[in-house]
């Protein structure tokens, strides 16, 4: 996958300086110099949240620098080779300057960079000393420049020397203020809304999706910190996310998410392919992509192999490559998780895994009791609060419980699960899709299926799946039958349920192809329990989704489709309306097309159950197809321990149909009376 260079995400205060060739020229050298310079000099239209003072002097200095580049290039001046070598410093220098600038004053991280506000001063103390020093050898007596200019570069040289470059006292207040915030969530006391908004001011933070985004790019910054060997800043940054997570909940009445990326990211999944996900050298969805010096993205532990097998190349381009640098390519992670995450798939492997232990924990005490706090307070909100508020709260728990598990944790035990249901009945059809949404996600808690259950919560699931307001409540209503359908009493409760199969029956017909997913993933549940195979079968599945079998692009809804009648097959009755459908030619078609190993998988499975309980001749005349058996072979040879046990029972069938024909047209075609052939037999 081609990645642009734009997508790579700088990791904030890292600053990947590239020092000048030492055969550049010096008017090269100089045309860069002007033009960095000009970059630099246009941040003093920013705003920056954190060392403003600092920032707005370096940029002052600089702009004095490009007078005197300026100068030089206009003359022409012959260049020494310490003149050259000096320049180039600079050059380097102001690179470093340029991100830092870059990271005062970049939106999303503004907390961060409050609360790393000593350690950018150390940066600008450190890079304008570096200016001084390259000015000081700079034989500027041999350059050609008016004396004006030389005497400003002069005192240029001399202000970076003596500039202290300290923590403005207005960045040390609000980070002070912070710390002490956390301070009191570790202690459980409650803090002041005032104390929250005198922070949020000084970081112009003023709407919910402002909170939204510092909280995104928090959130990125501990997926990479992970991956360090130290993890020095785990814990604070748990406990950043928990302070303005708190804020985000209590401090804002209304929502805008018009400028939030998390929303916005859905609409892009719609219009991107599976295949655009997948690794170019395991063909499987990529769970820690990375990027290479190339441009393209692979998943990290098959590029890995493919390093260590000697191979210093882009298997992509075939281009050798002069560095194996391996940059996490966090944007598109982000895009995948989310789109599994909507469409049910595995975001599998090692770091997946790692990724979801982290959730189960709140990294820090300080964020541990602020969910408990917010919790408590949400709760409060749906219990006693207006219309709006209530809506408000719904929301926040919808985003709150949408990936973590503690916080599902947290809320289920704060008794929001009742309240939810009740707004299931909201008139409004944002309060009954958020609320379903949250109930959707705690669903997928353990403690939460017995609290759901418990409050009478599958009927009322039940009605938003018949008469939701909205497609989305409907899909959310599905899903949430589907979690509560892993515990073995459940599946035999939702069965029993007027309307749930004739729900999601429906969903299955008119729904788009999430709730057609939910839809299909729930009846696989439930037919888990036997007593639901009639139930599922006297509904019109088998016509219903051999239909949609036909028409599915995606491939995870025939992935889920194939899943289904794999499972109806497994009764006689199911298999021979299977059967009836006429849908074997499809079948084998996806077995022999399909690039997932599932799908084959699946398709093995199917066949072989309608084999045995089919009937079996019907299915076996597939064995003439000779691509068939290709399939079967590589299936035997590749696949996983189950794919492969059945795609060897299905050899053995075949096979042993092609003995019995080969037999029956041998003794068929002899001279023998009619009666000896009857003997035989």
């Amino acid at each position: 996958m081609r990645s642009n260079h734009d997508a790579f995400t700088r990791r904030i205060l890292t600053f990947p300086a590239i020092r000048p060739c030492q055969s550049i020229s010096p008017a090269t050298l100089l045309d860069s110099l002007i033009t960095l310079s000009s970059n630099i000099s246009k941040y003093k239209s920013k705003t920056f949240f954190s060392n403003n003072r600092n920032a707005r002097q370096s940029i002052l200095l600089v702009e004095v620098l490009s007078i005197f580049f300026q100068e030089i290039h206009e003359n022409q001046s012959c260049l020494s080779d310490s003149s050259v070598l000096s320049l180039s410093e600079l050059h380097f220098i102001f690179q470093k300057l340029r991100f830092l600038l870059d990271d005062c004053a970049r939106e999303g991280a503004r907390l961060w960079i409050l609360m790393e506000s000593d350690h950018l001063a150390s940066h600008f103390r450190i890079l304008i000393r570096a200016v001084a020093t390259a000015l000081d050898v700079l034989p500027l007596f041999s350059i050609h420049v008016s004396i004006e200019t030389k005497e400003s570069t002069q005192l240029v040289m001399k202000q970076a020397l003596k500039a202290k470059f300290e923590v403005d006292p207005v960045d040390e207040s609000a980070s002070n203020d912070v710390l002490s915030i956390l301070s009191q969530f570790k202690k459980r006391i409650v803090p002041d809304s005032s104390d929250l908004r005198r922070v949020l001011k000084h970081l112009a933070i003023r709407s919910w999706s402002e909170c939204q985004k510092e909280i995104k790019f928090l959130e990125s910054e501990v997926d990479v910190e992970q991956l360090t060997s130290e993890k020095r800043d785990l814990s604070l940054l748990f406990s950043l996310i928990g302070f303005m997570t708190y804020c985000r909940g209590v401090l804002f009445d209304s929502i805008d998410k018009k400028n939030d990326n998390t929303y916005s990211s859905s609409d892009v999944i719609r219009h991107l392919n599976c295949e655009d996900f997948k690794c170019p050298i395991s063909l499987e969805i990529m769970s820690d992509p990375v990027t290479i010096q190339t441009g393209h993205t692979y998943d990290r532990s098959s590029i890995l192999k493919w390093f260590k097998s000697r191979n210093p190349t882009c298997p992509k381009t075939g281009e050798k490559l002069k560095k194996k640098d391996m940059v996490p390519n966090l944007a598109l992670k982000q895009l995948i998780s989310q789109y599994c995450c909507e469409n049910g798939i595995p975001f599998n492997e090692k770091r997946a895994k790692k990724n979801i232990t982290m959730t189960v924990i709140a990294g820090s005490i300080a964020a541990e009791e602020s969910v408990k706090m917010l919790a408590n307070f949400l709760v409060g909100k749906l219990e006693h609060g207006s219309g709006e508020e209530r809506k408000k709260a719904a929301f926040e728990i919808r985003v709150l419980t949408k990936s973590s598990i503690f916080n599902r944790s947290c809320l289920a035990d704060s008794g929001a699960i009742p309240h939810l249901l009740n707004l299931l009945s909201s008139t409004s059809s944002l309060t009954q899709d958020n609320s379903m949404a949250a109930i959707f996600n705690l669903s997928r808690h353990s403690t939460s299926k017995t609290i759901i259950v418990q409050y009478s919560g599958v009927e009322s699931i039940v009605v938003v799946l018949k008469k939701g307001l909205k497609m989305e409540a409907k899909q959310h209503a599905a899903g949430t039958l589907f979690y509560l359908a892993s515990v073995e009493e459940y599946r035999i409760l939702i069965g029993e349920t007027p309307g749930a199969i004739s729900g999601l029956m429906e969903l299955l017909r008119d729904g788009c192809e999430r709730g057609k997913k939910n839809a299909l993933v729930a009846i696989f549940g439930l037919l888990m329990y036997s007593d639901n195979h009639w139930r599922v079968l006297s509904s019109g599945l088998v016509p219903l989704v051999a239909n949609l079998l036909k028409l599915f692009e995606r491939e995870d809804l025939v992935i889920d489709s194939l899943a289904v009648l794999g499972t109806i097959a497994e009764k006689q009755d199911g298999a021979i309306a299977i059967l009836r459908s006429g849908i074997l030619p499809l079948v084998v078609e996806i077995l022999n097309s399909s690039s997932s190993k599932a799908g084959k998988e699946y398709c093995v499975a199917l066949l072989l159950a309608l084999c045995v309980n089919g009937g079996g001749d019907e299915v076996l005349i597939l064995a003439k197809n000779p691509s068939i058996m290709a399939a079967l072979y590589s299936l035997l040879a590749e696949g996983t321990s189950r794919g492969s046990k059945k795609a060897s029972s299905l050899i053995r069938l075949l096979h042993e149909f092609h003995e019995r024909s080969s037999s029956s047209v041998l003794i068929t075609n002899t001279d023998f009376p009619r009666d000896r052939f009857v003997h035989v037999w």
